[in-house]
């Protein structure tokens, strides 16, 4: 896919499943739990080890429709190779135009995280495709709703704070996708390596969106 429609797919989709895991051999079981449940879109930390080898695999294993980002970005160098290793977008938590311009070098849909107006419009002016606001639970919808009464142009995607059952909230409050870590992707859950719960809470945050399910869920 092309820039254009990496972007189309984000926004029809919605949900993007940030990852963070303690231990690698959690990704497989995870990640087909995630696709099983109806998640089109999954982010892949740098936090999470071997994150570069993990892009690699997962352009392997999964299906075409799952689409697969690297999150945690914080140079020019770590987009370069995570794009190599198969990355179709590339989030970081903080606004760096090195980051930026090189992802749109590539080819690749890039959301940098911002906290203030100031710093959206910034990421905005640079190219960001979609602005990330980090961390959410801070600002809230509230705030959402203020940032895009004068500033409508803006892609907005909140990550921290976003809750299986209120994505929609996010949505009308002006979000056009939202990142979600830890409320589908509980401690408790990987512990116990229940797949089953992962698989159950993306289906509820899937269904809270109202996005698009893809065909055939489930085959590769």
């Amino acid at each position: 896919m092309n820039r254009s429609e990496i972007l189309q797919h984000i926004e029809a989709h919605k949900a993007v499943a940030v990852l963070r895991i303690p231990d690698e051999n959690l990704f497989e079981p995870v990640a087909e739990a995630l696709y099983e449940g109806g998640i089109r879109i999954l982010e892949i930390t740098m936090t999470v080890p071997n994150a570069l080898q993990l892009i690699r695999r997962a352009a392997v294993m999964l299906p075409v429709d799952m689409l697969i980002g690297v999150g945690s970005v914080l140079n020019a160098e770590t987009v370069r190779s995570s794009v190599e290793a198969g990355a179709q977008f590339v989030v970081s938590p903080v606004t760096k135009k090195e980051i930026i311009d090189q992802a749109k070098k590539l080819d690749r849909v890039v959301m940098a995280g911002a906290f203030t107006p100031t710093e959206i419009q910034q990421a905005w002016e640079w190219g960001s495709d979609i602005v990330k606001v980090f961390p959410a639970n801070i600002t809230g919808m509230d705030f959402f709703k203020a940032v895009k009464a004068p500033l409508p142009h803006l892609k907005l995607m909140p990550t921290g704070g976003v809750k299986l059952t209120n994505g929609r909230e996010w949505l009308k409050a002006g979000a056009c996708a939202v990142g979600v870590g830890s409320a589908l992707l509980s401690d408790k859950d990987l512990n116990n390596r229940d797949f089953n719960a992962i698989k159950e809470k993306a289906r509820v945050l899937v269904e809270e969106l109202g996005s698009e399910k893809a065909e055939g869920r489930g085959q590769k």
